[in-house]
């Protein structure tokens, strides 16, 4: 996401605050305060913690945080400062005006920036805590503790929306255009012990055939943070425990056993040849992964989701064993990570007071994507 000095933070939909370099002058945040209190509300994926120090004499202090970089697993201390922050209000179909408000971030040493994409200065946590960036606007400037999500795929610029909809897309026809009013909505799990938001899985279907996945594998057990299905805007690929992944292989290979393979193409095990798949609108059609939700519903996996081309010749199945390098660290062991590539060209909707999330599904099939949100008149 761009800031307003042109600076980039990485989206982390499991932190718990916002962090970046920092400028050796800067203010500093009194660690007997309310907002230091909120700093040490951190998720648990690190063996780190908010502490204070003794600089700033007559009894006073200054509050620390311990920023966390989601990509390698590191972790440093840092100021907690003040920082403005600039951002377009929108009527979800182009930017209307610009609107200045403060923020509370950690400051973070160059050396953390390590793993992150070349060009970023830091990470916009996401997550339900009092500092994250959801919360912080929401507090700010008084709209919905709810954010959207646009993720592009193939390139362009996708969206980040803060506050709630309407979420429109420049589309036809027109009836498309009103993405948000598609949206399905179910409930999501928090997991107390990182923060990240959970979807309630309770078995994969290929071509709506079951998975032979073990059962309550997908569970999440909510004293000890282990297991579940957890979303990632920092994991590039779909990665699945190998018990699970070895499960949901059997089952693609029996549904894509006519079509011809080509050799593996690391960190992907099932490789097809392109010129052998039926191509359609919403990309290469080979099998649809469906995502069995608590309730009934079902969030479908398909085409230019599912699929990721590797070559002129080749395309693989786009889920990764978690065992492998691809498959970012992360603490208390998640089932299953849906990872960026499954939720490009998808709306997301995360509702921080009702605790729902919102999906959209492909945008692909309703012939748009999220490179079609039009806010490039100066969007920050």
């Amino acid at each position: 996401m761009s800031i307003k000095t042109g600076a980039r933070l990485v989206l982390d939909l499991g932190g718990p605050l916002l962090w970046s370099t920092c400028l050796a002058a800067h203010s500093t945040v009194p660690c007997r305060s309310d907002v230091c209190a909120a700093a040490a509300v951190q998720d648990n994926r690190w063996n780190c913690s908010s502490s204070t120090d003794g600089r700033g004499g007559a009894g006073l202090c200054a509050c620390s945080a311990y920023p966390y970089n989601p990509l390698n697993g590191q972790c440093a201390r840092g100021d907690v400062t003040t920082t403005p922050m600039l951002a377009n209000v929108t009527d979800g179909v182009n930017p209307l005006y610009p609107v200045a408000f403060p923020v509370h971030a950690a400051c973070a040493p160059g050396a953390l920036l390590g793993s992150l994409p070349s060009g970023a200065v830091g990470v916009a946590g996401l997550s339900g805590a009092p500092l994250s960036l959801p919360s912080q606007v929401a507090a700010s400037l008084k709209v919905e503790r709810k954010f959207a999500l646009c993720l592009p795929g193939g390139g362009g610029t996708g969206a980040a929306i803060f506050g709630g909809g309407p979420f429109h897309l420049l589309v036809v026809p027109e009836e498309f255009g009103m993405v948000s009013n598609g949206l399905s909505y179910i409930s999501y799990l928090r997991n107390p012990k990182n923060g990240g938001f959970y979807l309630d899985v309770v078995g994969i279907a290929l071509n709506h055939r079951g998975a032979d996945v073990p059962p309550d594998s997908l569970a999440l057990d909510a004293g000890t943070g282990h297991g579940g299905v957890m979303l990632s805007t920092v994991a590039p690929y779909t990665a699945l425990r190998p018990d699970i992944y070895r499960a949901v292989i059997e089952a693609i290979d029996a549904e894509l056993r006519l079509i011809a393979r080509t050799p593996p193409s690391w960190p992907f095990e099932r490789c097809y040849q392109r010129s052998a798949m039926w191509w359609t609108r919403i990309g290469p059609y080979t099998a649809s992964v469906d995502l069995m939700l608590a309730g009934g519903q079902n969030w479908t996996i398909v085409g230019a989701s599912a699929v990721v081309e590797v070559s002129q010749e080749a395309a693989c199945f786009a889920f990764v064993d978690m065992g492998a390098a691809a498959a970012p660290a992360v603490d208390h062991s998640p089932a299953v990570i849906i990872g960026g590539h499954q939720m490009e060209d998808n709306l997301v909707v995360f509702d921080l007071e009702k605790w729902q999330f919102g999906f959209s599904g492909l945008l692909l099939g309703t012939m748009t994507r999220c490179g079609n949100f039009d806010f490039s008149i100066g969007s920050q």
